[in-house]
């Protein structure tokens, strides 16, 4: 497994992450689907040993990943998997927690006390604000900043990270929150990470960087020939792509191409839509979910940039080029 030091964390992390977003199960949250079907808990936590083995010990969760579920199926790793080994993070921010507004610090101190016994550590590596909706003009901010530093004075986290969906929100708040780590939403189709100005901060300030969602919830892989739904409590019924047949029959053809572009290979889709978003990202790392072990094994053979030539046709590709 190919390792990157994260920025000026001067930790060395591999260069995929595991993700743990779908071993929450499925999930609702003010009647929208948030999680992922499909979810078994044994499968999950096979593959969570097997990354280990195998190199992945940068696991990222959330408090809200199957309301600690995913959090809960870590923490009961610890008698088979080594603490001290996994760069673990988490988030907070997408649980109001009852309030009106996210980020109130009472939550704040309950969910990342909870996520610590959910856990069952001390300490957290990593700790995201999750989202960048900080109120009308970002009026919650300077509190949840200022727990945010408290929580690492009292030992209970090492580093603060910055997370949102719309890497210019991320661009937007960095200089005010001085993130270690960011983590943007970014994959070929959805890509703002340099136009949004946030590549350049985060080299600027020598951030570490985790793109998560990089295969666009699976459909980049081109494994879908018609339209597809989702049951209730699944985030991928809220994503248009699936029920867009034209678009899925381009992303089969970007598929196709990888294929044919890397036939040597062993996993030529996922090397061309995972390791394109390494290229040029000296400090960047990618959360791939997965939910079990043989996507475990798969992965081992990514997390090596492809050169500037490759990375450009395959991005063609899955713009329909």
């Amino acid at each position: 497994m190919e390792r990157i030091r994260l920025g000026r964390t001067g930790v060395e992390v591999p260069a995929v992450g595991f993700g743990t977003w779908a071993h929450g199960g499925p999930n609702e949250d003010e009647g929208e689907s948030v999680g992922w079907s499909g979810h078994d808990d044994e499968l999950s936590r096979r593959a969570l040993v097997r990354g280990w083995q195998l190199g992945f010990t940068h696991w990222d969760t959330a408090d809200v990943y199957g309301d600690g579920h995913a959090e809960e199926i870590i923490g009961s790793l610890w008698s088979r998997v080594p603490r001290e080994e996994i760069f673990l993070a988490s988030k907070v921010g997408w649980d109001k927690g009852g309030y009106d507004h996210f980020y109130d610090r009472r939550m704040m101190r309950r969910n990342l006390e909870r996520t610590l016994r959910n856990l069952a550590t001390e300490r957290l590596d990593l700790y995201y604000l999750h989202h960048c909706d900080f109120g009308p003009d970002d009026r919650y901010l300077d509190g949840a900043l200022e727990l945010l530093h408290r929580f690492r004075d009292e030992g209970k986290v090492r580093f603060l990270g910055l997370s949102d969906w719309d890497a210019a929100q991320v661009a937007r708040l960095a200089p005010r929150v001085d993130p270690d780590v960011v983590q943007p939403y970014r994959n070929l189709v959805d890509d703002a990470y340099a136009a949004s100005g946030l590549q350049t901060w985060v080299e600027e300030h020598d951030a570490g960087v985790c793109f998560f969602s990089p295969l666009k919830h699976g459909l980049l892989l081109g494994k879908y020939d018609e339209p597809v739904e989702f049951p209730a409590g699944d985030f991928r019924g809220r994503i248009a792509d699936f029920g867009d047949a034209a678009v899925l029959q381009r992303y089969r053809r970007a598929a196709a191409q990888a294929r044919r572009r890397f036939p040597d290979h062993p996993q030529p889709v996922l090397h061309a839509v995972v390791d394109a978003l390494l290229t040029g990202c000296a400090n960047a790392s990618v959360l791939l979910g997965m939910r079990n072990p043989a996507q475990v094994e798969a992965a081992v053979e990514l997390g090596r940039p492809l050169s500037d030539d490759d990375a450009a046709a395959v991005r063609r590709a899955y713009a329909g080029g």
